[in-house]
């Protein structure tokens, strides 16, 4: 970190929430959305996190503490889920008592955007363990695979090959899966226990406990009407 003095830098209050670029493709909003409300479900106890989607993270690892990166999505442990009870306007890391996001997230668009190489720069001098980068769609434009994960090792990032992937010190691991919305199916990113088990969203869980209670009920006649054929008492 540059040693700048806390009085030399700004405040939250005082710079931009983003950089105000727009997405240009539908899973650059969706998907770290998702991931952020699926989050809420796993750790719903948990206030020691923070998920941003399309936030600035002000640093004083580059040439200038005023200007953000803005990841697609970032996930921080050991910081208030809600700071002070608000929203946060960006993520201002000396006002994080210099705690950097764990992990970052990146969907590469139609217009590249330096995410295999500007960025995992910064993302790798800020000390970004995770580096995700998803793209399904023009990965052979970019000479890439559609999912990959990097895991910065001694200040570099070194591509991983498991999927979905673990990540330890988070508690999490992250890959691809299926995703249904009435008639439609696309393929997203999930969070992963460490049995390799995609986390279900409560709307999952809340249609197989009525399935569940469905089959308990069917199960319940079926009996009712076995003791009945044998003269039994269903009491």
């Amino acid at each position: 970190m540059v040693p700048y003095e806390l009085r030399q830098l700004p405040t939250s209050d005082e710079l931009p929430c983003s950089d105000d670029t727009p997405v240009d493709n539908e899973d650059q909003n969706f998907i770290p959305n998702f991931l952020l409300f699926l989050l809420e479900s796993i750790w719903k106890n948990r206030n020691d996190w923070f998920f941003g989607v399309d936030m600035g993270i002000y640093h004083t690892t580059g040439a200038n503490v005023r200007i953000p990166v803005v990841p697609d999505g970032f996930l921080s442990l050991g910081v208030e889920r809600r700071k002070q009870g608000k929203s946060r306007k960006s993520y201002v890391t000396w006002e994080e008592n210099d705690v950097v996001p764990k992990l970052v997230l990146e969907i590469v668009s139609w217009t590249p955007g330096g995410e295999y190489d500007t960025k995992a720069e910064i993302y790798a001098k800020l000390g970004v363990l995770y580096y995700i980068i998803y793209n399904p769609e023009y990965w052979r434009r970019d000479s890439h695979q559609p999912f990959e994960v990097y895991q910065l090792v001694n200040g570099e990032y070194q591509l991983q090959i498991e999927e979905p992937f673990w990540m330890p010190e988070i508690g999490l691991g992250i890959g691809r899966g299926q995703y249904v919305s009435g008639n439609v199916q696309r393929e997203i990113l999930y969070w992963y226990n460490v049995q390799g088990t995609r986390y279900q969203t409560p709307e999952e869980i809340a249609t197989a406990e009525r399935q569940r209670a469905e089959q308990q009920r069917q199960r319940a006649e079926r009996l009712a009407a076995r003791l009945r054929e044998l003269g039994e008492s269903i009491d």
